[in-house]
């Protein structure tokens, strides 16, 4: 195994860095540029992403609350004026019927900003991220990026479909694939299991207890359940491999909550 380190980089850094390895942060995730004015000040970044909406990112170095506000700020600038930038970059494809979305890329999130996220009603991703070199490699610095989940809201505030939230997913594979293993879940117990579509995600549920939620997204989808230690954990499933893994995840932890109920 190749040996690294963790290092520190700016701002400007960073930038450079996420400009040449989008595709890090999301399959499909396309650069548009950086630093442009807007009324509020220069935003960092923007991308347009596979379904071909625009992406303003908001990035920092450091752990700081106020970079919700600052990307809200920049989120309600693009928003107004996203026709314009669709012209302006004709070559990226952005799709200005698409709503935006708002990425927030920094070392670590505090659980406040975690829970203010929870109630706002624009899709916002969070993203950690860490710079590694590798010792026989000490001039280039590597990225790597994990999405956060954001807390689920204690009441949902509308009741959408399943098949809107599945609409998400632009690989048309993945989306039959995520269907079909709704399909498979609801199959083990047509009585007692019941999926539900949530603002963002599905929730999995054997007698009204959640056991699973399948989360989409462009091109593929996650499964949060329980992993073998029993801890909360997300699964990306991209691969045939991925699914079959989470599957079997999946039906052990149906079958330990049946003798709970």
């Amino acid at each position: 195994m190749r040996k690294y380190k963790v290092v520190d980089v700016s701002e400007q850094q960073l930038e450079e860095m996420i400009g040449n390895s989008s595709v890090l942060i999301e399959d499909g995730l396309v650069y548009v540029d950086h630093q442009r004015r807007t009324d509020r000040g220069p935003f960092d970044v923007l991308f347009v992403d596979s379904g071909k909406a625009l992406v303003v990112a908001e990035l920092k170095v450091v752990e700081d609350d106020g970079m919700l506000a600052q990307g809200l700020d920049y989120y309600d600038y693009i928003s107004r004026n996203v026709e314009g930038y669709a012209r302006a970059y004709k070559n990226k494809r952005i799709d200005p019927t698409q709503k935006p979305r708002l990425f927030l890329i920094a070392p670590s999130f505090s659980s406040l900003l975690l829970n203010r996220c929870k109630w706002i009603d624009i899709p916002v991703s969070l993203f950690t991220y860490q710079c590694i070199e590798f010792d026989d490699k000490p001039n280039e610095t590597i990225p790597v990026f994990k999405e956060l989940t954001i807390p689920s809201r204690p009441e949902a505030l509308e009741i959408p479909t399943i098949d809107k939230r599945l609409a998400y997913i632009t690989e048309e594979s993945m989306k039959e694939t995520a269907a079909a293993l709704l399909d498979d879940i609801r199959s083990w117990d047509e009585k007692d299991i019941r999926t539900e579509a949530k603002q963002y995600d599905i929730s999995i549920k054997f007698k009204g207890r959640v056991f699973a939620y399948l989360a989409p997204r462009r091109k593929h989808f996650v499964v949060y359940t329980y992993d073998a230690d029993g801890e909360w954990k997300g699964f990306p499933i991209r691969s045939g491999e991925d699914l079959e893994n989470t599957r079997k995840l999946l039906r052990k932890n149906y079958e330990e909550e049946k003798p709970k109920t």
